[in-house]
């Protein structure tokens, strides 16, 4: 008996270990086929960068392992010049790093798996994003989501009816700081103070398109529930946007000024303390959250959180144009919702 066993050892272990590779094998996460809509943004060279060249800490490879950019749609805007120029450069930088240049929208889902909109005017997103819903394949669609409140109410819309999973995002909101908050580290949030630079963009609404920072790590740590908004100028001339919330707390947004209030940051006040929120972790923390979505299916930020953030600065634009006037986010809404499907 002892001569049997000792004579098949070896095919043994031959077993044991084709079985242990296979487990390994299957444990892995199946390719994932990106391709990118839009190289009007740094966001695109950003991401694939990370996807095909691997993440900035090697330790986070196993979060993108097997994703990777194949293929690029170029064009983005169609009229914003600082957008425009940039695709030649992008262009060529993208093709360096392996990805294939393709002639049309259409083209591309046909050769990918998920889709990163990335052009970086939200006119363009609404009119983009139909090939790809008619593909059924997951995307994530860069800040901002349109250059309406009514176009983001008709993007949700559109991907609920064709049940393909859609987001939008600033990758602010993932600072590990703000999420710490977020997760409840100084608990339940009574109110918040952030501020970001607010570039404005005349084809935009004056938050959509820079202000959306802040704004976005605002919502992260205060989450849904503002009732009306007023905006008015601070003692230092800056936009300054007040939020009242259900249950007497408030978020405040500022723009940063270059000195007290510097690039991207804030401070959550919380039944157990105060933290600070709104610092820029950079572009790979919400990359992480794009892959993970393609592969599960479910977007990590719910439609309607991201639909009154979105509110949330129309009125601010709506109480500008009253002279500072406190507006309801549920007057907007309705607004946009009559406009969006009438």
């Amino acid at each position: 008996m002892t001569k049997i066993f000792r004579a098949n050892l070896p095919s043994l272990i031959f077993v044991f270990v084709q079985i242990a590779t296979a487990a390994q094998v299957s444990a892995e996460p199946a390719p994932l086929r990106v391709g990118i809509i839009g190289l009007d943004t740094s966001h695109a060279l950003a991401f694939t960068q990370t996807l095909n060249k691997g993440p900035k800490k090697p330790e986070d490879a196993p979060r993108v392992a097997g994703v990777r950019v194949v293929a690029a749609y170029p064009q983005g805007s169609k009229e914003i010049e600082s957008s425009i120029k940039r695709v030649p450069e992008y262009t060529e930088k993208m093709v360096a790093m392996g990805v294939e240049i393709v002639d049309s929208v259409e083209t591309l889902v046909a050769k990918v798996d998920a889709v990163l909109l990335e052009s970086n005017d939200g006119r363009v997103h609404l009119e983009q994003l139909q090939p790809v819903l008619k593909a059924r394949k997951p995307v994530f669609i860069d800040k901002p989501i349109a250059a309406s409140l009514v176009d983001a109410l008709k993007i949700f819309d559109a991907a609920a009816k064709a049940g393909v999973p859609v987001f939008s995002a600033s990758s602010l909101r993932y600072g590990m700081a703000t999420q710490a908050v977020r997760n409840g580290s100084i608990g339940t949030v009574k109110s918040a103070e952030t501020f970001s630079p607010v570039h404005l963009e005349p084809t935009h609404p004056d938050l959509f398109w820079y202000g959306i920072h802040g704004c976005e790590s605002l919502y992260t740590v205060m989450g849904t529930g503002c009732q009306t908004v007023k905006r008015s100028v601070s003692e230092d001339g800056k936009v300054e946007v007040l939020g009242a919330w259900k249950g007497g707390r408030t978020g405040v947004f500022r723009q940063e000024n270059g000195k007290d209030r510097k690039g991207y940051g804030g401070i959550a006040h919380g039944e157990t303390g105060d933290a600070p929120v709104g610092a820029y972790d950079g572009y790979d923390v919400l990359l992480f959250a794009i892959v993970e979505m393609f592969r599960s299916g479910t977007p990590p930020v719910s439609v309607t959180e991201t639909i009154e953030l979105y509110a949330f600065m129309e009125a601010a634009d709506e109480s500008k144009r009253r002279n500072g006037a406190e507006v309801s986010l549920g007057e907007v809404l309705d607004k946009a919702k009559a406009a969006a499907f009438r």
